[in-house]
């Protein structure tokens, strides 16, 4: 292990992860739900330009079923919470591009008129977020686009397993490896439905490993790193990507205290590396206020302001680049 600071930081990460470890393994295990039953996603075909708006309406009325379908299952397996939640999803007023009821759920939520969006931002969330915890993700998605107004879509992508924060999961890339080639998938298809639509990506915690993996090449205009503990890359150049690569993180945010290293061993790494506000990473800074780890997208709020004003192109001249405290004394 190497000796200076940087052996340092790798021991405090290591630290870190074998006490994340030790209280995680024994409460998940003793904690974890049985699995609720749902149904085999629908086959839906892809969506193209060509006739957008009915085909977003006929994908809509047809994860509307399965989302009936998951919750007479949920119901009958004794899960009235999850099924009186699937019914309340099941609504007209929900529009969903996916959903899968399975393994604490994979789902695409829109907010907005996606067939007529010019600006669409894509939010991939952090840790614990599934079907059971749906409600503060949906929500910032909601703030966003009434922020973001006429014209605009807000999809609330939960397309993966996310970990627990308190878990070894939460340190590795691993979740991240299986999640990104699906986000890659997305937003090729996003594309190709609304090719002239200006799209970002907004990345959360734990999804901003997700969105660095599945970031090279990746036709967005925008990859927003925020409440990050690390991407897995040491720099905004290894992205590979022709977005501009936006950081932020509020003055309130407990990651700021995570080691921001990484320990590479035989089967895995721990931890994800620098942290994306500092000047070594090479993004470009956000004013994300006062927020705390779960605050960004709160309505009111100068992060939700300013991730607005990203989303809809007005980041390169209006948005405040005021580095969080961190990085300005990095």
């Amino acid at each position: 292990m190497a000796s200076g600071p940087r052996g340092s930081r790798f021991r405090r990460t290591l630290l870190a992860v074998l006490v994340t470890a030790s209280v995680a393994v024994p409460v998940s295990g003793a904690a974890r739900p049985a699995a609720v039953p749902a149904p085999a996603p629908p086959v839906l075909a892809p969506l193209t330009a060509v006739a957008l708006g009915p085909a977003l309406d006929a994908r809509y009325a047809a994860n509307r079923v399965a989302i009936r379908a998951a919750a007479r299952m949920a119901s009958g397996h004794g899960d009235q919470r999850r099924a009186a939640a699937l019914h309340g999803m099941a609504g007209t007023s929900r529009h969903f591009l996916s959903f899968d009821g399975r393994d604490g759920g994979r789902i695409a939520e829109v907010f907005g008129d996606l067939a007529r969006a010019r600006r669409i931002a894509v939010l991939v969330p952090g840790s614990d977020t599934n079907l059971d915890r749906y409600g503060r993700f949906r929500a910032g998605a909601r703030a966003l686009q009434k922020e973001l107004g006429a014209g605009s879509a807000v999809i609330a992508w939960l397309g993966y397993g996310t970990p627990g924060t308190v878990s070894p999961e939460a340190v590795t890339p691993g979740r991240a490896h299986e999640a990104a080639p699906r986000l890659r998938s997305f937003i090729r298809e996003l594309r190709t439905a609304k090719p002239a639509a200006r799209t970002a990506l907004l990345c959360h915690s734990y999804g901003s490993v997700v969105c660095a993996l599945a970031a090279p090449g990746l036709p967005v205009s925008d990859i927003v790193l925020y409440g990050s503990p690390g991407t897995g890359v040491d720099s905004a150049a290894e992205l590979r990507t022709r977005a501009t690569v936006w950081a932020g993180r509020g003055d309130g945010d407990w990651i700021a205290h995570v080691p921001h290293a990484r320990l590479r061993l035989p089967f895995t790494t721990l931890g994800f590396g620098p942290d994306p506000v500092s000047r070594e990473f090479g993004a470009r800074l956000f004013d994300a206020g006062p927020a705390g780890h779960s605050d960004y997208l709160k309505s009111g709020s100068l992060s939700l302001r300013n991730l607005a004003r990203i989303v809809a192109g007005a980041g390169n001249t209006g948005v405040s680049v005021q580095a969080p405290e961190a990085a300005r004394h990095a």
